[in-house]
């Protein structure tokens, strides 16, 4: 074992690896800070790159980017309230509101730190629990997916902030758009209204540029039409992880738990890091002692989602290199990459090119260190935005969505999603229902309805089936539990006004 340790750290202590991977990371920050520009095509961009690379620097390039990726998303977030990545706008309402009220250092430091400490958790759980996770995630069938589908829709309920009831329709919106496109079961077209486009139905991508980035620019807009300057953020001036040490102090369990929670998800194939953020900033608000400042500029959200999000970079890496199952998108692209160099992903991969799997776990170990230096270096870049009259900004925002909504479906129609998108989010927001559901509907929508229609042509139509499995029992009854505590809390808030009126008068009666 010995032997096979300093093999792999003679082969990552290589220049040529520790240069590639400081370029990609820095490639990665920039992509993930771009709104629309995901961790999968920081991915993507890299992988023809590769093809003249070693292996050991070919993955430090793909490892480097994807983890970068997922925090630099968090940059935008805190400063214009436009998410870079899915996996940021989970908690994009608490890290901007926290910028506004002069924490943007607090907000930024605390993702930056918690972030890299959730990644090395991730590759803790990857090097001693590969195997094992595996395994696990392998037993997962439809039936388990579904409740794990369903568990992550009803997060709705949490992160909505007032009003769970406007929280639902949102929700439903996003539901509803998941269902344009082909029928998964028939290959049935379904409210595309004759556009070839729409069969591959609402790509989210653009979706979520238009739900926050646009809605946010139009309200700009509105303001300087209006004569109104927009609230001016603080500065932020100073030093960046000025209090991150406090937060972490008192929020040890937050981390752990996030850290976990994502490491779990991460290692399911197709979950990811988005709706590991999602599912963990959801817990956190369940279990907080103070829930009701969730989305108001409260740091423990982000605590939780931050560690979770990069935590599931880590486990899904378990799913791709022991069974050569992809766990997001991003080892989707590994897998291929794996291949094309001659280290086919599976348990053989652990006895024949050991060196070769142990170099990968330093790279993670050593990128993750590498994303304070750099996220320090692209915060304080980023910080110059402030800088910008809106007059000068807005534009620039706008012509980066309208890159992003492009880049992601290579047509106009993506630009068009976004436009139509980011009014009825303007709509929305101004009436006072929360757009973040409609993303999560948008997310899990297409998983949730294609695991019910398989699981009920496994099963004949039999319902019993959803609860036959140990674990799809579980996940259904915790699925249960949860609507139908929240059900009883919607009813104890309705019949709450009429109660109270009749207690006061019984007791001036006595």
């Amino acid at each position: 074992m010995t032997d096979i340790l300093l093999q792999a750290l003679m082969l990552v202590a290589d220049p040529r690896v520790l240069i590639t991977a400081l370029l990609a990371g820095t490639f990665g920050m920039f992509v993930g800070a771009m709104p629309g520009l995901t961790a999968t095509m920081a991915t993507a961009l890299l992988v023809p790159m590769t093809f003249f690379m070693d292996p050991i620097p070919a993955l430090a390039a793909i490892v480097s980017a994807s983890g970068m990726a997922i925090f630099a998303g968090d940059i935008p977030g805190a400063l214009l309230r436009i998410p870079g990545t899915p996996a940021s706008a989970a908690y994009v309402e608490d890290s901007h509101r926290l910028a506004m009220k002069g924490k943007l250092n607090l907000a930024l430091g605390t993702n930056l730190l918690v972030s890299c400490i959730g990644g090395l958790f991730g590759v803790a759980v990857l090097i001693a629990a590969a195997p094992m996770l595996a395994e696990f995630a392998l037993r997962f069938t439809s039936y388990e997916y579904f409740w794990l589908a369903a568990l992550g829709l009803s997060c709705a309920i949490f992160i909505a902030s007032a009003d769970p009831l406007k929280a639902g329709v949102a929700l439903l919106i996003g539901l509803a758009m998941a269902t344009v496109g082909l029928d998964p079961t028939t290959g049935v077209p379904r409210f595309t209204m004759g556009q070839v486009d729409l069969m591959a139905g609402v790509e989210f991508i653009p979706a979520m540029i238009g739900l926050f980035a646009l809605a946010e620019v139009m309200r700009g807009v509105i303001r300087l039409n209006h004569g109104s300057r927009p609230p001016a953020m603080p500065r932020g001036d100073g030093a960046l992880f000025k209090g991150v040490g406090g937060v972490i102090r008192r929020h040890p369990g937050n981390i752990a738990r996030g850290s976990l929670l994502g490491a779990l998800i991460g290692a399911l194939p197709g979950a990811g890091a988005d709706i590991a953020a999602w599912m963990s900033y959801a817990v956190s608000k369940r279990f907080s002692k103070t829930p009701e400042a969730y989305g108001t500029g409260h740091v423990e959200g982000l605590v939780d989602a931050s560690a979770a999000n990069n935590s599931a970079v880590g486990g899904a890496w378990i799913p791709a290199l022991v069974f050569g199952i992809p766990g997001d998108s991003v080892t989707a692209i590994v897998i291929g990459v794996l291949y094309m160099k001659g280290m086919n992903p599976g348990p053989t991969v652990f006895i024949q090119n050991p060196q070769l799997i142990y170099a990968v776990f330093m790279i993670f170990i050593l990128t993750t260190l590498m994303m304070v230096p750099l996220g320090w270096v692209a915060v304080k870049a980023a910080r110059q935005v402030l800088r910008v009259p809106p007059r000068v900004l807005l534009p620039v925002v706008l012509s980066f969505c309208i890159v992003g909504a492009f880049a992601m479906t290579n047509s106009v129609f993506g630009i068009v999603v976004m436009l139509a998108l980011g009014v009825l989010g303007w709509l929305l927001e101004e009436n006072g229902f929360p757009v973040a559901p409609i993303i999560l509907g948008l997310v899990l929508g297409g998983m949730f309805e294609r695991m019910f229609m398989t699981s009920m042509i496994k099963s004949g139509g039999d319902l019993g089936a959803f609860f036959d499995r140990p674990i799809a029992a579980t996940l259904g009854v915790a699925v249960l539990l949860i609507w139908g505590l929240a059900i009883l809390g919607a009813v104890r808030r309705m019949l709450a006004p009429a109660g109270r009126p009749l207690q006061k008068a019984g007791h001036s009666k006595n």
